[in-house]
């Protein structure tokens, strides 16, 4: 039996109800379809709404990427973040620039195309429907709803007509009706309304759907794929660097773009760049921006509370010159293209940095003037040598990098014994924790106290062979622990964070007495004098023998700590000396510190001895090295240090911490900020996205449909009446909706009661 047989033995009253209530983009049954071609099964697929929800959801995932990887950082902290293997990997796939990479823009093209089909494909058949009230319905058809009643009016059949059309009006119902004269297909007599209510329901579909298109195009139009696609045709080369090739500048009439333009202050310029994953093209614009100014305000705690830069538009067509104020979230718009604070930069200060010798006395330059990303300073290797630096085969330069005037640090963590990290830049967010940032809005644990921890200075010293190791000093005493310090940041590779020495200051909060001791531990009669000065006040004045051990042993101590001795050579000469037999020869001296002294107690004590013997030792070093910080003093003309004075015990305390530390710092001097004329630079965001307009209304678009398929229930009504034999008129009435909720039930059972009341001899349907 065939499905049209089949189909024939069906209730004619049934398949009238399934037809009114079917959605407009089912077909009816029919019989099979004749070999389809593979540009129609393609075009299927891409009409096909689970194609256009499995592009959606890939994109999705893409999206969620972009948002967890950081996206356009250097190469470096890639491989530094995922390892060399997976960095590779990632970036192959072109995880670090999601949104601009070929296989993303694909999609969304795909995407553009597969919801297009749909929208062109059913929007005729939703206006068609949208205007059809499906009033030519079968009367025996409505018993199959999920909600219908009947009953018997009293009122004759034409007044009966008129209350029903004047309550459904009332109600808001679009309404239709069938007079029916008992000729035709249905062979009824009879009146039938056909009503509706919540049509907008089908709008919504069309705008949602009309809303991704126009929010994909928009944002296809605003990328990157202009600017890939005009690089490609016109071959263009991507440039890094300063030097920029021929081919390396985009169109001035460029439709869309996004560029960064670094103006300092009181200099003007026309070309922008564009970043681009194998580098950057110049994007010049119409106009030429001159920054006049760049003001920053700030709140008492030192963190900033406006950005603002004064600039002046020179239109060379126009002949015009307009001065602006550029705000954050206050952009400015000139002739199609805006322009926003982004960040701002050092202008090109000019800054005086004194060399400050810490273990050597050679010879000490002047004070170097330079400015900050300007020409490198020469180092001769000869003065880098008497400095106590190590040979590098030739002479070095130093690069000043970055002046910051005013820097802010959470003092509360720092407080706490915290290691000092990088000062706060006030133009980006953290976002390493991100327990900081979500979840409750209550007050954390723990209380920030904002502090301006003055200026900072940043440089760079490379070497012949190209390598360079990044310094940051900063100029003013930081309270740390109750100790007021100067932090002295190095590190290695632009990936790393910075590494602190904390040099604690004198009494006039100045560096120049840790750089004293630091000196004077460099001298071994100074060192050789403050062991026999710690000998004969720490031993009574009857007791040569013991003053001379004492003096020994803190000479030695002295001399390892200073790294003046090797380790091995100072346990042969105790070891010689327990036997009575003579010392070996001393070798090449080792890096000291504290780290020196617990490998000479690993090689001269007993394990079971190592805990009592390295308090002793650590006593005699603080002991030889209190007197060699007066000792100092004495030549720089200074009172000396009170033992009993608590001021002086922390300084001590610090100090022997910090020339510990100072044996793995990399330089021998360290430059300091003698003064400094600072000249700031704006940096602004310029763009041209003339597809933002369209992004927005898709937007709109977007949130009409999604309300209306969510809020609005579409409801169809029909209502028949037809003259009843005995007198009055008989209804019939049923309602169908696209969900079916407790309000559906409602509705339908106000309708009973105001069409029908208490005239109804069949029951309503249960809803559930």
């Amino acid at each position: 039996m065939t499905r049209r047989e089949a189909l024939t033995r069906v209730p004619a009253f049934f398949v009238d109800a399934m037809s009114a209530v079917q959605p407009p983009s089912l077909t009816p049954l029919s019989p099979a379809s004749p070999a389809r071609s593979w540009r129609n099964d393609l075009l299927d697929l891409l009409a096909s709404m689970r194609f256009a929800i499995s592009l959606l959801t890939v994109i999705c995932i893409a999206s969620a990427i972009g948002t967890v990887v950081k996206q356009g950082e250097p190469l470096v902290n890639y491989v530094d973040q995922f390892g060399p293997y997976w960095a590779e990997v990632f970036g192959a796939l072109g995880l670090y620039r999601v949104y601009s990479t070929g296989w993303f823009l694909l999609i969304l093209a795909f995407l553009v195309v597969s919801t297009s089909l749909c929208v062109v494909r059913n929007t005729p058949r939703i206006l068609v429907d949208w205007r059809t009230h499906k009033e030519q319905v079968r009367a025996s058809a409505l018993k199959a709803f999920h909600h219908h009643a009947e009953g018997t009016l009293a009122e004759p059949l034409d007044a009966a007509q008129a209350r029903v059309q004047q309550v459904l009006g009332q109600q808001g119902w679009s309404i239709k009706q069938d007079v029916r004269t008992g000729e035709g297909k249905h062979g009824e007599q009879g009146v039938m309304f056909g009503a509706r209510l919540g049509a907008a329901n089908k709008l919504g579909y069309i705008a949602a759907h009309s809303a991704i298109v126009l929010i994909c195009l928009g944002g296809l139009f605003d990328g990157d794929l202009l600017i890939n696609v005009q690089t490609w045709a016109q071959g263009l080369q991507p440039f890094k660097g300063q030097t920029e090739p021929p081919k390396g500048r985009l169109s001035e009439g460029n439709p869309a773009y996004r560029a960064q333009l670094f103006v300092p202050e009181g200099q003007r310029t026309d070309a922008a760049v564009v970043n681009l994953d194998k580098g950057m093209l110049v994007q010049p614009l119409p106009f030429e921006v001159e920054l006049k100014q760049f003001k920053v305000e700030y709140y008492d705690t030192g963190m900033p509370k406006r950005f603002a830069s004064d600039i002046v538009i020179h239109d060379a067509r126009n002949k015009v010159s307009k001065p602006f104020t550029v705000e954050v979230n206050h952009p400015v718009v000139y002739d199609g293209v805006t322009i926003f604070q982004s960040s701002f930069e050092d202008g090109g200060s000019v800054v005086r940095l004194r060399p400050l010798a810490l273990g050597a006395t050679g010879p000490a330059t002047e004070v170097v003037s330079t400015s900050v990303n300007g020409a490198a300073v020469r180092l001769p290797e000869a003065w880098w040598k008497a400095q106590g630096g190590q040979p590098v085969g030739g002479d070095l330069s130093l690069e000043v990098t970055g002046l910051r005037v005013i820097n802010v640090e959470n003092m509360a963590q720092a407080g706490r014994g915290a290691e000092a990290a990088a000062a706060t830049d006030v133009r980006g967010v953290n976002l390493a924790d991100l327990s900081k940032h979500l979840g409750s809005g209550a007050k954390p644990a723990g209380d920030k106290t904002l502090v301006n921890i003055g200026p900072s200075v940043t440089y760079k010293l490379r070497d012949p062979a190209g390598q360079a190791r990044e310094y940051q000093n900063f100029m003013v005493p930081v309270q740390l622990d109750g100790q007021s310090v100067f932090l002295l940041g190095v590190r290695d590779t632009p990936a790393e964070g910075f590494r602190y020495l904390r040099v604690p200051a004198d009494e006039e909060l100045g560096i120049q007495g840790w750089l004293r001791l630091r000196q004077a531990l460099g001298d071994a009669a100074l060192r050789k004098q403050a062991a026999l000065r710690f000998s004969r006040m720490a031993a009574p004045a009857d007791r040569a023998d013991l003053q001379s051990q004492l003096a020994i042993s803190a000479q030695r101590a002295m001399d390892l700590f200073a790294g003046a001795v090797p380790i091995q050579a100072a346990a042969d000469a105790v070891a010689a000396a327990s036997s009575g037999a003579e010392a070996a020869q001393a070798g090449a001296a080792q890096p000291g510190g504290l780290q020196a002294l617990s490998a000479f107690i690993e090689q001269v004590v007993p394990a079971a001895d190592r805990e009592r013997t390295s308090g002793t030792l650590i006593r005699i070093l603080n002991g030889g090295l209190f007197e060699l910080a007066n000792l100092s003093r004495e030549r720089a003309g200074l009172a000396p240090l009170k033992p009993d004075s608590e001021a002086a015990q922390r300084f001590m305390t610090q100090a022997v911490l910090s020339l510990s530390d100072a044996v793995f710092y990399p330089a021998p001097v360290v430059f300091a900020l003698d003064g400094f004329e600072q000249k700031q630079a704006s940096v602004f965001q310029v763009t041209r996205t003339p597809g933002r307009n369209v992004v927005y209304l898709g937007c709109v678009l977007l949130i009409i449909g999604v309300f209306a398929m969510l809020y609005i229930r579409e409801r169809r009504l029909w209502v028949w009446l037809q003259a009843a034999p005995e007198g009055g008129t008989g209804l019939r009435m049923a309602l169908s909706s696209t969900r079916q909720t407790l309000d559906t039930d409602r509705e339908f059972e106000q309708l009973r009661q105001t069409l029908l009341g208490e005239a109804a001899t069949a029951p309503t349907v249960a809803s559930r």
